[in-house]
C-alpha cells in the first residue's frame, strides 16, 4: 500500500504513470490514497483526485473500484461538502453514459442488446463456442464491443441508486438517476434489467420505513421529497406500460398508491390522471373489465373536474368510453354456485382493486353489491355522464339495457357497432390519453347483444329453431352462440336447453306473475306514453326571462374578463421566463463550447500519449508471442515425444505462433474425433441394453397395471356410498333446522315493520330540518348577491368619477403646457430678431471700418513698388502719417457713403462694395516715398486714427489730434482743426466733417493742390451708392 505525504503527491504519481501505460498502478495508487484513513478530511484536491479515478475507472471498466472509492468519498464530504459528492457522481454517470453511446456509435448498424440478462457472467458454452466456432464477422465483432459497455453503463446506475439511497440531500440527484435508468431500459428493451431495478427502488422504500432511526433519512412528509418520489414512481409506471411488462405496472400501482397512504395525501390532479389512465390499461388487459370500467368513470370525474383545457369533442370520446366499457361488462356473475373459499377470495381481491381505484369498502359487506355493473350504470346516470356521450353509443345503450327487441335487436346493433371505429379519435395535448379507440369494445359488446338476444327470446318464446337462433345473431356461428349460451346457462343468467337432435332451442318457462313479464308489461306502458307524447305533445310555454338568469349572465361575463386579465398576466410571465431562460441556454452553450475546446486539447494530448503507449505495448506483444511461440514448440515437442512421434520442424521455416496454434487445433480436433467415435460405440452398446431391459419387464408393468385398476374400482364403490349416506344425513339435519326456524318468521316481520317505521318518521323529520336550513342558505345567498351588485353599483361609479376628474386634470396640465410652450416661442423669437439686428449692426461696422482702412491707403505713386509685394501691418502708422493729407477726400467718401445709406435706394451688389486693392508702398527714414526703393523699413511709432477738431457737435472721446504727413521734404503741416466725428447735414445725409488745411495737405502730398484728381475708383463706387 502506497503512502504520501500529500494527496497532490498521489495525483502528481497516478499522472507519471499513466503517462508510461501504467493505469492499474495508478488506479491502485489513488484507490490506496482515497480508502487511507489519513484522509477523512475534505478539500478541493480530493475532488481532483476522484475525477482523476473516476476517469481510470471507466476507462478500465472496473465498476467495483468505482463503487468502492464513491463510498469512501461519500463518508468524507456527507456532512462537510455533499455538492461535491453530486458532481462526482454525475461526472461519473456522463462518462459511462459517454463512452456506451461511442461504442454504439463506431458499430456498423444499430445493434439490439440480444443478451438475456447483463448482468450474468459468460457461461462456458458461449467461451467455448467463441474460441471453437470460425465467426468473426462485422457483427460479432461490434456486439463484443457494445455489450461490455452496456453492462458497464447498468452496472454503474446500480451503484449510483445505491450509494445515494436514503440520502436527504441528494433526492434529486437519486431521482435523476433512477429516471435515466428508466430511460435506459425502455430505449434498449431491457426487461429483465428493468424489473430488477423496480425490485430495487421498492427495497429501498421498504428500508427506509423500516430504519426510521437513521441520521440523512428522507422525510417523506415534505413536499418536496414526497413529489420526488412520487415523480419517479409515475416515471416507473409509464416505462412499465410501455415496455408491456403488466405485472411490473400493477406493482407500480401498488407502489404509488402505498406512497399516498403513507403520508395521507393525494397527489395533484395531473397526476392522478395519469394514475387512472394507466389502471384503464393494466385491468383491460387483464381482463378486469369491470374495474376497467371504474377507472375510466374516476378519471372522466377528475378531467372534467380539474382539466379546464379539455375540448367538449375529448369530454364526447371520454364519455363514450366510459359507457361503453361498463355495458361490456357480463350481465351475470361469475361467481354464482362457487365455493366458500373462492368467494372470501374474489371478496379480499375486490377490496384490493377497489382500494387502488380510491373507494373505501367495508369489509363486511359484499363488495360484489358495491362494485357492480348495475351500480356503475346507476352512477353514469344520475351524475350526467350520458349528456356528453355520443349518439350512437347513446343509442347502443338503449338497445341493449332499456328496449325490448328479441328478434330485430342484433340486426339493429350491427351498424351501430361498424361506426365505433370512425368516432375512435385522438385527444388533445391536455389529455392524459393519448387516444381513445372505441372499437376494441366491440367484441365484448358482440357477446353482450348476443346474451341480450337469449335473454329477451326466453321471454317471448318457449322453443326456437337453431337456424332462426342463428340468423338472429350475424356476428357469430352458432357453435360460438352455444358456447356463450352454456356460460350464461352456468351462472343462471338465462334458463334455456339446447337439443341438437331436435334442432331447438328450449326456454324455461315462465309465470305471469314473474318479475320478467312485469318488467316486461312496464315498458310497454313506458312505450305507449311515449308514443302518446309525439302523437300529441303537450303545448310548451315559452318561460319568461328571469332576473336570476340575467344577473348569473353578467356574472360569468365579469368572470370571464377576469380570467382574460389573469390569463395575459400568466402570458407576460410566461414570456419574462422564457427570455430568461434564453439567456440562461446561451449562458450554457457558451461554457459547453469552452469545455469543448478544453476537452479537444486534452484528447488531442491523450491521443499522442496513447500513440506513445500503443507503440509500447505493440512491441511488448511482439516479444511476448514469440516466447510463447517457444513455448508452445517446446510443449508441441514434448506431447509428441510422449506418444512416441517427433515433431517435423524444417530449419530453413521461421516457427511462429500461428502455426503452431494452427498445428495444437489439428491435433484438438483429431482427439476429439477420436473420443466421438468412442461415444458413438458407447451409446450403441448401451442401446441394446436398454432395448432387452424394457422387452423384459413389459409384461410385469401391465400385470402391476390391471391389479391398480382392480383396486381403484373397490375404493371408488366405496367412497361412492359413504357419499350417499353422509347426503342424506345432511338433508334430515337440514329439514329439522328449517322446521325449528319456521316459528320465529312471524316474530322477524313484526320487528322489521317497528324499525322501518320509527327510520320513517327519523328520514321525515330529518328531510324537514334539511328544507328549512336550505331555505335559510338561500335568503343568506340572496341578501349577499344584492349587496355585491349595489358594492358594484357603487365602486364603478366611483371609477367613472376618478377617470373624469383624471381627465380634467390632465386636459388643465396640457393648456398650461401649449401656454408656457407658446410664451417661450414668442420670447425665444423676441430673442432671435434683436440678435439678428446686433448682428446687423455688427457687421455695418466691421464693413465700415474695413472701407475706412482701404480709403487710407495711397491709390498711386510715380515710385510705387511692384505689385504683390507684402507689407506687414505695422507700418499702417507711417502709412497713415504720410496719407494725412488725402484725410479730407476720405472724410468726403465716408460722408457720401453714411449719407448714402440714409436714403431709399437700391441695394449695392457685393462687387460693387468691394474696396479698392490694396498697394503697399516703402517708405524711407526721412517719411519721403521712395519709388526705386525696395528695402522693408518697420513703423517707428504705432498707427492712431485721426481725430477731429473741437467743434462741440464732434464725437467725444478722441482727445488726440490728427497728423497729417508732410508734403515734400519739410515737415508735416499742423492741423488747422481737430478730427470731428461723422455727423449728419442739414440735408439729411450725413457729411463728416472735413478740414480745409487737411485737405489741401492731402492734395498737396499728391501733386493735386485742387483736390479734383481722385482716385476713380472710389469716384465711381461713391457715385454709384
Amino acid at each position: 500500500m502506497s503512502t504520501f505525504a500529500k494527496p497532490e503527491n498521489a495525483l502528481k504519481r497516478a499522472e507519471e504513470l499513466m503517462n508510461v501505460g501504467q493505469k492499474q498502478a495508478a488506479l491502485q495508487a489513488l484507490h490506496d490514497l482515497i480508502t487511507s484513513k489519513r484522509y477523512r478530511a475534505w478539500q478541493k484536491t480530493l475532488e481532483r483526485i476522484m475525477f482523476k479515478y473516476i476517469e481510470l475507472c471507466v476507462d478500465m471498466r472496473k465498476g467495483r473500484f468505482a463503487k468502492d472509492g464513491l463510498i469512501q468519498y461519500r463518508i468524507v464530504c456527507q456532512q462537510v461538502n455533499v455538492s461535491s459528492l453530486e458532481e462526482v457522481i454525475k461526472y461519473f454517470l456522463h462518462l459511462s453514459s459517454e463512452k456506451a453511446e461511442k461504442a454504439q456509435a463506431q458499430a456498423s448498424a444499430e445493434l439490439s442488446l440480444d443478451i438475456e440478462d447483463l448482468e450474468a457472467e459468460n457461461q462456458p458454452e458461449d467461451l467455448m463456442l467463441s474460441y471453437v466456432s470460425g465467426e468473426k464477422g462485422k457483427e460479432r465483432s461490434d456486439r463484443e464491443l457494445v455489450t461490455p459497455w452496456f453492462k458497464f453503463l447498468w452496472e454503474t446506475y446500480r451503484t449510483v441508486l445505491e450509494i445515494l439511497r436514503n440520502n436527504s440531500k441528494l433526492e434529486a440527484l437519486y431521482a435523476m438517476t433512477a429516471h435515466r435508468a428508466f430511460q435506459f431500459c425502455l430505449q434498449y428493451k431491457r426487461t429483465t434489467e428493468f424489473r430488477r431495478l423496480c425490485e430495487i427502488l421498492r427495497n429501498h422504500l421498504i428500508n427506509l420505513n423500516k430504519y426510521r432511526d437513521q441520521r440523512d433519512r428522507p422525510d417523506l412528509t415534505l413536499p418536496e421529497s414526497l413529489q420526488l418520489y412520487l415523480d419517479t414512481r409515475f416515471e416507473q409506471l409509464k416505462v412499465a406500460t410501455e415496455l408491456e411488462l403488466w405485472q411490473e405496472a400493477f406493482r407500480s400501482v401498488e407502489d404509488i398508491h402505498g406512497l399516498m397512504m403513507m403520508v395521507k395525501k393525494s397527489p395533484k390532479p395531473q397526476m392522478m390522471a395519469i394514475y387512472y389512465a394507466k389502471l384503464t390499461k393494466i385491468f383491460w388487459v387483464s381482463n378486469s373489465n369491470l374495474f376497467h370500467a371504474y377507472a375510466w368513470y374516476k378519471l372522466f370525474n377528475l378531467q372534467k373536474s380539474y382539466n379546464k383545457n379539455l375540448t367538449q369533442k375529448d369530454l364526447q370520446l371520454m364519455a363514450s368510453s366510459v359507457l361503453l366499457a361498463t355495458i361490456s361488462v357480463l350481465p351475470y356473475d361469475h361467481k354464482y354456485g362457487a365455493s366458500h373459499l373462492e368467494l372470501e377470495m374474489e371478496k379480499d381481491r375486490n377490496i384490493r382493486m377497489a382500494n387502488l381505484l380510491g373507494f373505501t369498502l367495508d369489509p363486511r359487506k359484499d363488495a360484489r353489491e358495491v362494485l357492480s355493473r348495475s351500480a356503475l350504470l346507476s352512477d353514469i346516470v344520475a351524475k350526467g355522464v350520458m349528456t356528453y356521450v355520443a349518439p350512437e353509443v347513446k343509442d347502443i345503450y338503449g338497445l341493449l339495457e332499456t328496449e325490448f327487441h328479441p328478434l330485430e335487436l342484433a340486426s339493429k346493433v350491427q351498424p351501430l357497432l361498424s361506426k365505433l371505429s370512425k368516432n375512435s379519435d385522438k385527444l388533445s395535448s391536455a389529455s392524459p390519453v393519448p387516444e381513445v379507440l372505441l372499437e376494441q369494445y366491440i367484441p365484448a359488446l358482440e357477446t353482450l347483444t348476443t346474451l341480450r338476444v337469449m335473454q329477451q327470446a326466453s321471454q317471448v318464446y318457449q322453443t326456437m329453431k337453431i337456424e332462426t337462433l342463428s340468423k338472429m345473431i350475424p356476428f357469430f356461428d352458432f357453435a360460438t352462440v352455444e358456447k356463450h349460451a352454456l356460460d350464461a346457462i352456468k351462472y343462471n343468467f338465462v334458463q334455456a336447453k339446447i337439443d341438437h337432435l331436435k334442432g331447438v332451442v328450449q326456454f324455461g318457462s315462465q309465470d305471469l306473475e314473474s318479475d320478467k313479464i312485469r318488467n316486461h308489461l312496464t315498458i310497454l306502458a313506458k312505450r305507449l306514453n311515449k308514443a302518446i307524447s309525439l302523437i300529441a305533445p303537450p303545448l310548451a310555454e315559452k318561460p319568461p326571462v328571469s332576473y336570476a338568469a340575467l344577473s348569473s349572465a353578467v356574472e360569468k361575463e365579469h368572470k370571464k374578463l377576469l380570467a382574460r386579465k389573469v390569463l395575459i398576466e400568466r402570458r407576460k410571465e410566461e414570456q419574462e421566463r422564457l427570455m430568461i431562460e434564453m439567456e440562461r441556454e446561451e449562458e450554457t452553450k457558451r461554457i459547453k463550447q469552452q469545455k469543448l475546446s478544453e476537452e479537444a486539447e486534452q484528447k488531442r494530448l491523450a491521443a499522442e500519449s496513447a500513440k506513445r503507449e500503443e507503440a509500447r505495448i505493440r512491441k511488448e506483444i511482439e516479444e511476448k508471442e514469440i516466447e510463447e511461440a517457444r513455448m508452445l514448440l517446446a510443449e508441441a515437442e514434448r506431447r509428441k515425444g510422449k506418444k512416441g512421434k517427433k515433431a517435423v520442424i524444417d530449419g530453413d521455416v521461421k516457427v511462429t505462433k500461428q502455426s503452431l496454434m494452427e498445428e495444437a487445433l489439428n491435433e484438438q480436433q483429431r482427439e476429439r474425433q477420436e473420443f466421438e467415435r468412442k461415444l458413438q460405440k458407447l451409446a450403441k452398446t448401451m442401446d441394446h441394453l436398454e432395448r432387452a431391459r424394457r422387452e423384459e419387464e413389459t409384461p410385469l408393468i401391465d400385470a402391476a397395471f390391471k391389479k391398480r385398476q382392480e383396486d381403484d374400482a373397490v375404493f371408488f364403490q366405496h367412497q361412492q356410498l359413504l357419499a350417499i349416506d353422509q347426503g342424506r344425513q345432511q338433508h334430515v339435519a337440514d329439514l329439522a333446522e328449517k322446521n325449528r326456524l319456521i316459528r320465529m318468521l312471524e316474530d322477524k316481520n313484526q320487528f322489521q315493520e317497528q324499525v322501518m317505521s320509527r327510520r320513517q318518521d327519523e328520514f321525515v323529520k330529518l328531510k324537514r330540518e334539511r328544507d328549512e336550513r336550505v331555505a335559510e342558505l338561500r335568503l343568506i345567498r340572496k341578501q349577499e348577491i344584492e349587496r355585491r351588485r349595489k358594492m358594484e353599483c357603487y365602486r364603478r361609479q366611483e371609477e367613472v368619477r376618478l377617470v373624469k376628474l383624471r381627465e380634467e386634470e390632465a386636459a388643465r396640465k396640457r393648456i398650461e403646457e401649449e401656454n408656457k410652450k407658446r410664451e417661450e416661442a414668442e420670447r425665444k423669437a423676441k430673442l432671435d430678431e434683436i440678435a439678428a439686428k446686433q448682428r446687423q449692426r455688427e457687421m455695418e461696422l466691421e464693413e465700415r471700418d474695413r472701407l475706412a482702412k482701404g480709403t487710407l491707403m495711397p491709390q498711386t505713386r510715380s515710385d510705387e513698388p511692384k505689385p504683390g509685394k507684402y507689407v506687414s501691418p505695422l507700418l499702417r502708422k507711417k502709412l497713415a502719417g504720410d496719407a494725412a493729407p488725402a484725410a479730407s477726400t476720405e472724410r468726403e467718401v465716408a460722408v457720401d457713403r453714411w449719407s448714402s445709406r440714409t436714403e431709399d435706394r437700391a441695394p449695392v451688389s457685393v462687387e460693387e462694395r468691394r474696396p479698392a486693392p490694396f498697394r503697399p508702398r516703402v517708405v524711407d527714414d526721412d517719411r519721403q516715398v521712395s519709388g526705386s526703393a525696395d528695402r522693408y523699413m518697420p513703423p517707428r511709432s504705432r498707427y492712431e486714427p485721426p481725430r477731429g477738431g473741437t467743434d462741440s457737435s464732434s464725437g467725444a472721446g478722441f482727445n488726440s489730434k490728427y497728423e497729417p504727413p508732410r508734403g515734400g521734404d519739410g515737415p508735416p503741416a499742423a492741423p488747422s482743426a481737430r478730427y470731428e466725428p461723422p455727423g449728419r447735414a442739414s440735408s439729411g445725409r450725413y457729411e463728416p466733417p472735413v478740414s480745409r488745411d487737411s485737405k489741401d495737405s492731402f492734395d498737396t502730398l499728391r501733386g493735386r493742390p485742387d483736390g479734383g484728381a481722385r482716385p476713380r475708383a472710389f469716384s465711381e463706387r461713391w457715385g454709384r451708392n
